[in-house]
């Protein structure tokens, strides 16, 4: 039987926690260790999990092991996908990459910077947003940032667009979606506009870094 508990990287063996042989009851030190791990492997030896970002990184990690006690005591539905926010640099993408690693047995998502997926509708049009309306799973990163789309003339909010699409998606089959902003609520709706802002409230947990988060690119 496969030990959910343990994931071996780079020939070491990490520990998660104990598997009773039905579920796993995690260790949070464990998987900041396994994180530390590979995080270094992912990006290099200077990565590191800071304490200040512990509790930030404790809630990701409930939602993504679908600790349904710890959710439902933060207000985090597992059904939803995730919205993180904080300041430039706080380590938001890397985050996201690194901790759909911690399961294994979920189905991941692709990582696709918004500004690229604007640059592709530039490119070729109104199918950008078809394609990004499927049944895939991504995480939309740095959302917000991106200009406005203009092809042939004509302009597009192409990242509204987009979420609209998947919002219709996550009703229809539950198909998640997960984004990062540095933006705040009150900018995203300025982006987007209400009927957006809304859809994403049904879309996303929001979790978010605080203000005054270090920028660990510094």
């Amino acid at each position: 039987m496969v030990n959910p508990s343990k994931i071996t990287e780079g020939g070491v063996e990490y520990s998660l926690g104990k598997f009773d042989g039905k579920s796993v009851i995690y260790d949070f030190p464990k998987i900041i260790t396994y994180l530390n791990a590979k995080g270094k492997l992912l990006f290099g030896d200077t990565f590191k999990i800071y304490d200040d970002d512990h509790s930030t990184v404790l809630r990701l990690c409930n939602y993504f092991i679908k600790d349904k006690t710890n959710c439902a005591a933060q207000g985090i539905d597992p059904n939803k996908g995730i919205l993180l926010s904080g300041p430039v640099g706080c380590g938001k993408t890397s985050l996201m990459r690194l901790l759909q690693h911690l399961v294994p047995h979920h189905r991941a998502y692709s990582m696709i910077p918004s500004r690229n997926i604007v640059f592709g509708f530039n490119h070729i049009g109104y199918k950008i947003i078809e394609d990004y309306g499927n049944g895939q799973f991504f995480c939309f990163d740095d959302l917000g940032i991106e200009p406005i789309g203009r092809h042939y003339g004509k302009d597009c909010n192409v990242m509204g667009e987009i979420l609209l699409s998947r919002h219709e998606l996550f009703l229809k089959n539950k198909i998640k979606t997960h984004a990062t902003t540095n933006l705040n609520a009150e900018e995203l709706e300025d982006l987007y506009g209400n009927r957006v802002r809304s859809r994403m409230r049904e879309l996303f947990n929001l979790i978010a870094f605080p203000k005054n988060a270090s920028d660990k690119r510094k």
